[in-house]
């Protein structure tokens, strides 16, 4: 475990996380800092910014707040420099920032497609490339790549977010068999996530005329964080599922494509709006942080907390599965014995 072997040599963890003052990312820092781990925190956001990293400071570890807008590469770059600088090298670095527009394809400008593309896809991109430049000539190092069962299997009204996340999985199986090429001991993982109650339906740009919320089910942050940092300790899996719809989702898109393209036709605008109508003035953080240095803290949590889940049986079951597999081994030979003894038995 990369973590076992960072504390035997003596020194916390750093660990960089994209996305970090609110939602996921927020999520993870936390718990990052609840390990002791010195933690480098990127995103535009300043007063969620500084609120992640008084939490950290809080839990036991360190943190450097740098407000980076992750769509510029040399931002990010410099970025990962004065981390270095502050903590030493940079042990893991994990990609959660998000944007996005709630809108049919047909209602979204060019330069709103950009901007989503270039913080979902390239800023995801971006900070693999730096923290790579790192990791590689050291021979070690972790990459965690925040998914979602969206870039599987895309839904309406989202195909800017959909388009990016697939794209996130095209770009990190290619980095993968390099890596694989190599024999690198740097390792990339992707962790697909279900939906999540976080800030972003309040915040997301969207044209719905009701509020948007994620598609029931929906899973608490902390749920995704710990599968974050699980697939941190065991970055040799090539991808997590977390949750039982993303599971369903996945299979299904691989079963029946055409079939849930129809299903989604006629449940997709619906089951992404609640009935609360919202006009046109709303907040959105395409362009600008709502947490901004005049705005407030978000926290990790969305307004969905009434209907979420805070843990997964099935993440479980995924953590666990060599032990499961074990016990099924294990009593399935136990039955195999008994239908084979009961056979020798003589029969009354």
């Amino acid at each position: 475990m990369i973590r076992h072997r960072r504390a035997q040599a003596g020194r916390p963890m750093v660990v960089v996380v994209t996305g970090a003052s609110a939602g996921v990312g927020r999520a993870t820092a936390r718990m990052l800092g609840e390990r002791g781990a010195r933690v480098g925190l990127l995103a535009r956001g300043e007063a969620g910014l500084d609120a992640a990293a008084d939490e950290i400071r809080s839990a036991g570890g360190e943190a450097l707040a740098i407000p980076t807008d992750v769509a510029d590469p040399t931002a990010v770059e410099e970025a990962a420099t004065r981390i270095e600088q502050h903590f030493g090298p940079i042990d893991a670095w994990i990609n959660v920032a998000f944007t996005s527009v709630f809108a049919p394809f047909h209602e979204i400008e060019p330069q709103e497609y950009r901007r989503v593309t270039d913080v979902c896809y390239l800023g995801f991109v971006h900070g693999t490339m730096a923290a790579l430049e790192r990791m590689r000539p050291r021979g070690q190092g972790v990459i965690v790549q925040v998914g979602s069962a969206l870039g599987e299997r895309a839904i309406p009204l989202q195909s800017a977010y959909c388009g990016a996340k697939h794209a996130i999985n095209g770009f990190t199986e290619s980095l993968r068999t390099e890596l694989l090429h190599e024999r690198s001991n740097v390792h990339v993982t992707v962790v697909q996530m279900p939906a999540l109650n976080t800030p972003q339906f309040s915040w997301v740009l969207s044209r719905l005329p009701h509020h948007p919320q994620p598609v029931p089910p929906i899973y608490q942050p902390e749920v995704a964080a710990r599968a974050v940092l699980y697939a941190l300790d065991h970055p040799r899996r090539k991808q997590y599922w977390v949750g039982a719809s993303t599971v369903a989702t996945i299979l299904g898109q691989r079963v029946a494509p055409a079939l849930l393209d129809r299903y989604l036709a006629r449940s997709g605008y619906k089951s992404q709006q609640t009935d609360q109508p919202v006009g046109s003035g709303r907040p959105a953080n395409l362009w600008r942080p709502v947490d901004g240095a005049a705005g407030g803290d978000h926290g990790a949590h969305g307004i969905f907390d009434d209907q979420a889940h805070g843990h997964s049986a099935q993440m479980w079951l995924s953590r666990h599965r060599r032990l499961l597999t074990g016990t099924a081994g294990a009593a399935g030979a136990v039955a195999a014995a008994a239908v084979a003894g009961s056979a020798r038995l003589p029969q009354h």
